[in-house]
């Protein structure tokens, strides 16, 4: 019988699994960025402690996998080398009930995204939510989405769990799921 952390080593949660396979496509998903350097940018409609957030959970939590974290300024909205991802608060195409989405803006492949969107409902969040959503970005699942599928709450799955997570940090086994896609 595996305990719960050696389970979790064997559970694949990089998009694509078994589980979730759905092409990459424009503004309807999140993939994996398109390579290791990832840059990001955060727009106007962020303060700076909302940039701050962002800042330290990419250097916390991104920079020590095997991602090169990079802040982009001014950004790429085109060309083959976009910002990889763009961060800012707009609560319009959000769901109703939900604090952070991500999605591809320009998808390069089926599983590959060359620049994604991370929309905050506010400019009032938690270090965890940016965690959550950068791991979209790279191309981290929820639960249901791994294969073998998890509880959503599952503990293993560290700040990628369902909304309500104390969880600050990537965890390690999305920090290994990141070191063997990139």
């Amino acid at each position: 019988m595996f305990s719960s952390a050696s389970w979790a080593h064997h559970v694949d949660s990089m998009r694509p699994t078994a589980n979730y396979s759905a092409a990459c496509a424009k503004t309807t998903t999140f993939c994996q960025t398109d390579n290791s350097v990832l840059t990001y940018f955060s727009e106007g409609s962020l303060n700076s402690t909302s940039k701050g957030v962002i800042t330290n959970v990419l250097s916390t939590q991104f920079e020590p996998t095997d991602l090169t974290v990079r802040w982009e300024a001014p950004p790429s909205y085109t060309g083959s080398a976009e910002t990889d991802v763009i961060y800012q608060v707009n609560p319009t195409p959000l769901p109703r009930g939900v604090s952070g989405w991500t999605f591809c803006d320009d998808p390069i492949s089926s599983t590959r995204c060359d620049q994604h969107y991370v929309v905050f409902y506010s400019d009032f969040w938690a270090q965890t939510i940016t965690c959550h959503e950068t791991g979209h970005a790279v191309g981290l699942t929820h639960g249901q989405q791994a294969s073998p599928a998890l509880s959503n709450t599952d503990p293993s799955l560290a700040c990628m769990v369902a909304a309500g997570s104390n969880s600050l940090g990537l965890g390690a086994h999305n920090r290994s799921e990141i070191n063997g896609a990139y």
